[in-house]
């Protein structure tokens, strides 16, 4: 009895701290909703990355087959400031990080459209950068992060095959003029490449399939 009695004590006193605990651990993440990252993503980004995500304006990025986590990330730092758009800053900062998963889990499930190359004097020059590298100025493959077909290594790295090549080039410039903060890695890549080599990279991006 004596046993028993002794165990039912240390029972109650341990219980407090066992709900202290549990009061400070964390919330889990919210289930996946694909039917509501549709819906959200219906009344706050269809306008400009059209209904399927895969966009028909050069200037906005076709979102479509993007890694999930790469769309949670980037909205996560358009909400905070850290990626700089006053328009995309906006629209994020109507999303809760629950919105945001079921966002990119819906786009990623979406299949993206094939895009092409525009300019057949410059695609060569874009695949030798993208596969290659420059290696004589330290230009590193953009092949060894984002793979061979432009598929990305999800959670790490970017979908890029078929992105509209107006947008890439633009975030090239950005990453090499520092307008684009959020990747020191984009920002070394971008600061050693001219605009016609840019144009390049970009335009053959946009034909990988």
């Amino acid at each position: 009895m004596k046993l028993l009695a002794s165990l039912l004590m240390a029972a109650a006193l341990a219980a407090p701290a066992f709900s202290a605990a549990a009061a400070d651990a964390p919330a889990a993440p919210a289930k996946i909703d694909l039917a509501a990252g549709e819906a959200k993503y219906g009344t706050v980004c269809v306008a400009c990355h059209a209904a399927d995500g895969n966009s028909t304006i050069a200037a906005n990025p076709k979102l479509a087959q993007q890694h999930p986590q790469y769309l949670v990330k980037q909205l996560q730092e358009f909400k905070s400031g850290k990626r700089a758009s006053p328009v995309m800053q906006g629209f994020a900062s109507m999303l809760s990080d629950d919105d945001m998963r079921n966002i990119g889990a819906w786009l990623a499930s979406k299949p993206a459209k094939e895009g092409f190359a525009k300019d057949k004097e410059l695609v060569a020059l874009g695949e030798r950068i993208y596969r290659g590298g420059l290696q004589d100025r330290h230009i590193a493959a953009c092949a060894g992060c984002h793979s061979p077909n432009g598929a990305g290594i999800p959670a790490q790295y970017p979908r890029l095959a078929g992105q509209h090549a107006d947008y890439t080039a633009t975030q090239l410039k950005e990453f090499r003029a520092g307008k684009r903060a959020n990747s020191a890695q984009m920002i070394d890549v971008a600061a050693k490449l001219n605009d016609r080599e840019i144009q390049a990279v970009s335009d053959y991006i946009a034909g990988l399939r």
